[in-house]
């Protein structure tokens, strides 16, 4: 996965690389991203649950704890997550995004999809 690396340097002048930036994202049962997008590339690994994802052009794809995936950046990518299991999922995600960037854009459902299908994909 990719992400930037910060670097931390130790007595002596010796540098040690820390884990990549990123976000933890919470998603409760029964909850759901809504439709969105990013402007950039996001990098996503599953530490625990099981994401539904919707995608633009209306594949399902499910993502279970251990998984990785890549979301691709830009408005043709529009897509959005739910969890319809009984436990959290959680997401570790690396954007590579400027600070004060927002993380996501909020968007219409692409045509022919009802807005409202948090809940209503199964895999």
């Amino acid at each position: 996965m990719g992400g930037r690396q910060a670097m931390a340097e130790r007595p002596g002048g010796t540098c040690l690389a820390t884990l990549p930036t990123g976000r933890k994202i919470v998603i409760p049962p029964g909850g759901c991203t809504g439709w969105h997008f990013h402007r950039v590339r996001l990098d996503a690994v599953v530490l625990a649950g099981t994401l539904t994802r919707v995608l633009h052009d209306r594949t399902v794809e499910v993502h279970t704890a251990g998984t990785t995936f890549v979301e691709p950046a830009g408005i043709h990518h529009i897509h959005l997550g739910h969890n319809l299991g009984t436990e959290p999922v959680v997401l570790h995600v690396t954007p590579a995004l400027p600070v004060g960037t927002p993380f996501a854009i909020a968007t219409p459902a692409p045509p022919g999809v009802t807005p409202a299908v948090c809940g209503q994909h199964t895999p």
